[in-house]
């Protein structure tokens, strides 16, 4: 079995052993699969991914999309990938068996949808914006733009993105400037340009859903004046045919470092005055719309990372294991035998931390995966709300940790592959360029911080705080079981305890009117929460290493528990450490940033 992807054992080991995915099978909803069924989607994922999404992802780097006649013209490769993608079930995977999905656990959607985002980030981008805008619409759209426009993506007939930034704002969508002038036949007349809407243009599907924000004439200023529109590429005639061109220009593509076979556009609407809008849902509610399907994003943001960074770590590794160069510091004897790599102490360095991070991040990404399938199937509907607002709580560490740390897992795969790694002889370094987009798009890492410190950890008077604090000290509790890892458990519990304290205070400088002192250093305090999010995902792991080692004596079982209580031991002995410099900053209320001045640049 193929391990260029990811782990098939980690994998396991993630859905059948910590997160215990034969579970969800007992909820109605999933009584009719099984761990059969789990397997078959994955196997069949991790197949097309093999064949048809890894093989051009070279080629699509190098041969970026091109804008020919007012359109994007892609490599050949790209469509028949997709079309694989969604014949195999894979973009309606978690939608109901008689709406033609297979109805997966978001859990086992994610775990297949791993192996496309590690074969290749751009292809697999498609369908994930698709997949969000379906969501989106089944959410909020009105039965008729369901009909319309959900149907045919459902169908993969039509593909989504979303429109949200402006050249002058930026990430700021309360300054956005693009108008809805309502209709006489009850349709929006949209007039704006937008940047950055990745796939905004592209030849493969028979039309383009823009999920579009926009102020109406009456519109309240900031982001409570913001409404969502559906913009089709395309006409959508009332039988479902499609009508001529709607006013949808597509201005030029930009030239990326990375996910360079992803068309990223520049879209004006309206230049002729005829670019017609269909407002979802009610006015100046847009901006809550879509968050759900930019809370979406910015989980398939972190988990696009980690596969990233999985890819990375995985050739690196093979590459150590088979490039023989030089000796053991007491080796003198210049006539031995080299030895791989992988013996040279530095090397497993890299590697552990490598595999530290990336497996980390993958634990959390699949474990806020069944979160989601918790707000949806648990029994009650305050279980549900408690699912809900813990993934509310962990989504800017899913999006920005795994954005920051994977990628610093590439930077050392191209360490470790030497002059090779900084060639375009190899994989790694197009890893590191895909993935350095990441802790900007989707909201970047200051805004990520933001959220989580200014709104997200105080939210329902901190109760999704609470309730992961008590997840953690559970955590430790069962740990405190196996005498092995005390030296584990310790740094976790006295950096939790600390991250209290610290937290404490700065909510209280912010309820006291002390914002911008409060959010000066949100940076540091994402970090070190992140950390302590990750350090609790590897305790969780090494508990059940040491459960998984008690019951077998298979030497290769061994070896894989063996490796992830040395992962387990080096993030929470030589990283979560590291963080109490980071609390002391965040203590003093250091001001160094926030006094700077522009002229003493």
């Amino acid at each position: 079995m193929s391990e260029t992807l990811l782990s098939a054992r980690n994998l396991a080991f993630e859905l059948y052993e910590v997160l215990d995915a034969e579970a969800l099978t007992q909820r109605p909803r999933f009584a009719d699969h099984n761990r059969e069924t789990f397997d078959a989607a994955i196997s069949t994922a991790r197949g097309i991914a093999e064949q048809l999404f890894a093989p051009h992802n070279r080629k699509s780097d190098e041969h970026e999309p091109q804008y020919v006649d007012g359109g994007a013209v892609l490599i050949p490769e790209v469509e028949p990938a997709l079309r694989a993608f969604h014949e195999a079930g894979f973009l309606n995977a978690t939608r109901d068996f008689e709406q033609g999905g297979m109805q997966l656990p978001n859990l086992l959607s994610q775990a297949c949808f791993a192996h496309f985002q590690s074969a290749n980030c751009a292809t697999s981008s498609y369908s994930m914006l698709t997949m969000g805008v379906a969501n989106l619409i089944e959410a909020f759209g009105s039965d008729e733009q369901k009909e319309r426009f959900l149907q045919p993506i459902i169908d993969g007939r039509f593909f989504g993105t979303m429109a949200l930034t402006e050249p002058h704002a930026g990430s700021s969508l309360s300054d956005i400037r693009t108008r809805a002038e309502p209709h006489a036949d009850g349709s929006y007349r949209i007039k704006g340009n937008k940047i950055f809407i990745s796939g905004g243009d592209q030849p493969i599907s028979e039309n383009i859903v823009h999920m579009v924000l926009a102020k109406l004439p009456d519109a309240p200023p900031g982001v409570k004046g913001i409404s969502l529109f559906i913009v089709p590429k395309f006409h959508v005639d009332a039988d479902g045919s499609l009508g001529p061109r709607n006013d949808v220009t597509l201005a030029g593509l930009f030239h990326k470092m990375g996910w360079r076979g992803t068309t990223s556009t520049a879209l004006n609407f309206g230049d002729n005055g005829e670019c017609v809008g269909y407002l979802v849902g009610k006015p100046h509610a847009g901006l809550s719309y879509m968050f759900q399907m930019m809370n979406e994003a910015r989980i398939g943001v972190g988990m696009g990372a980690i596969m990233l960074g999985y890819a990375g770590y995985l050739y690196s590794l093979d590459y150590a294991r088979n490039r023989p160069q030089g000796r053991q510091p007491d080796g003198k004897d210049p006539s031995s035998a080299q030895i791989s790599i992988i013996e040279h102490a530095d090397v497993r360095r890299m590697l552990l931390t490598q595999k530290a991070y990336v497996e980390g991040a993958f634990d959390l990404g699949l474990y806020a995966a069944r979160l989601f399938d918790d707000t949806h199937t648990l029994e009650t509907a305050e279980e549900r709300t408690q699912a809900l607002e813990l993934l509310d709580l962990l989504t800017p560490i899913v999006k920005s940790w795994p954005s920051e740390f994977c990628l610093k897992a590439n930077e050392l795969a191209i360490q470790i592959l030497g002059g090779h790694g900084y060639t375009r002889e190899y994989p790694v370094e197009q890893y590191y360029r895909d993935n350095r987009l990441n802790p900007i798009h989707e909201g970047t890492h200051g805004i990520q911080s933001l959220d989580l410190l200014g709104r997200k950890v105080s939210q329902n008077g901190g109760a999704a705080l609470k309730q992961l604090l008590k997840l953690i000290n559970a955590c430790c509790q069962r740990a405190s079981q196996h005498e092995s890892l005390t030296p584990l458990r310790q740094p976790l519990e006295q950096l939790v305890a600390r991250l209290q304290a610290v937290t404490l205070a700065l909510l209280g400088d912010l309820m006291s009117g002390k914002v911008n002192q409060g959010l000066a250093n949100s940076a540091l305090y994402l970090k070190v929460f992140g950390h302590t999010v990750i350090g609790w995902r590897w305790l969780e792991q090494a508990i059940y290493a040491e459960q998984g080692l008690a019951r077998t004596d298979n030497a290769e079982e061994q070896a894989f528990y063996l490796g992830k209580l040395q992962a387990a031991r080096y993030f929470l002995t030589w990283e979560v450490p590291g963080c109490h410099h980071d609390l002391a900053v965040l203590e003093a209320r250091d001001d160094t940033c926030l006094g700077m001045q522009d002229g003493w640049f």
